[in-house]
């Protein structure tokens, strides 16, 4: 079976987790799809590259979402949520998926 990219899932639960709050008014429900995309891809990156750089990548992930927030503010909606998904998507390729 081929290895699905952390760097795929994580702008995923980004991209995703917007689209689910935006489209059914329900900021929880966009709240589950980050949650569980984050929680995936915390584990792939523990086992691709240990613990300690999972929490590092799972900051990245985590400040990504709270910082589209202002960043929204300045560059509007879908600009920040692209912008923050690129830098956790890039981060987590440099930093797990290119050594599996």
């Amino acid at each position: 079976m081929a290895k699905i990219p952390t760097a795929a899932v994580a702008a995923s639960g980004l991209v995703g987790g917007y689209t689910a709050a935006r489209v059914t008014r329900r900021r929880e429900l966009g709240g589950v799809v980050l949650a569980a995309a984050g929680a995936w891809c915390a584990r792939e990156w523990a086992r691709a590259a240990g613990p300690a750089t999972a929490a590092g990548l799972l900051t990245v992930y985590v400040a990504g979402f709270g910082g589209s927030h202002p960043l929204a503010k300045k560059i509007g909606s879908w600009p920040a949520v692209l912008t923050v998904t690129a830098v956790s998507a890039a981060a987590s390729y440099a930093v797990a998926d290119r050594r599996a």
